[in-house]
């Protein structure tokens, strides 16, 4: 089984975790290497699923989990209080991807790239661990001289962390 390398993207609501994601996981896909990624759901709620759907009425009348395949694609539904960061990962290494990048869960210790898009959200700086790339959307006036940094609407932010990924991964 292939030992992935884990990369969170962390930052508050609407500040490009999303968009910036997408065009890593491109950037590493042109590079001839996969990724697998996990959201965390932040918003409160379960995550929207088709109701009314058979897997949906298998969930209802009792079924933990139910998973549908079709041409390929396979969609995986289970019903648990509560997963761990370690349990999804666990879950993902099963499609032995190169890589594995998680949205989300901000106070993990694994090597990150934050999104700034307002002043306030500068305390992510001092209050995150294991920092490695730095976006933002206006000019940062605060030294950041010991982690990379680039504007969210510099395209070579994301070329330069998918080649920084691509070379942790053979260390």
């Amino acid at each position: 089984m292939v030992n992935p390398t884990i990369f969170q993207i962390v930052g508050f609501q609407n500040s490009g975790k999303t968009t910036l994601i997408k065009k890593v996981i491109n950037e590493l896909a042109q590079l001839g290497l996969t990724a697998v990624t996990i959201k965390h759901h932040g918003h409160g709620g379960k995550p929207d699923f088709q109701e009314g759907k058979d897997s949906h009425q298998h969930l209802q009348a009792g079924a933990i989990a139910t998973l549908v395949e079709g041409d390929g694609h396979l969609l995986l539904q289970a019903e648990k209080n509560h997963w761990s960061l370690e349990e999804k990962l666990e879950l993902m290494s099963f499609f032995q991807p190169d890589f594995i990048l998680i949205e989300g869960h901000k106070h993990e210790s694994f090597p990150k790239g934050v999104l700034i898009r307002k002043k306030e959200d500068l305390s992510l700086l001092e209050q995150l661990q294991n920092i490695k790339v730095v976006f933002y959307w206006d000019q940062l006036n605060n030294n950041l001289e010991t982690i990379q940094a680039f504007s969210i609407h510099d395209e070579t932010g994301p070329q330069w962390l998918a080649h920084y990924l691509q070379r942790r991964s053979f260390d």
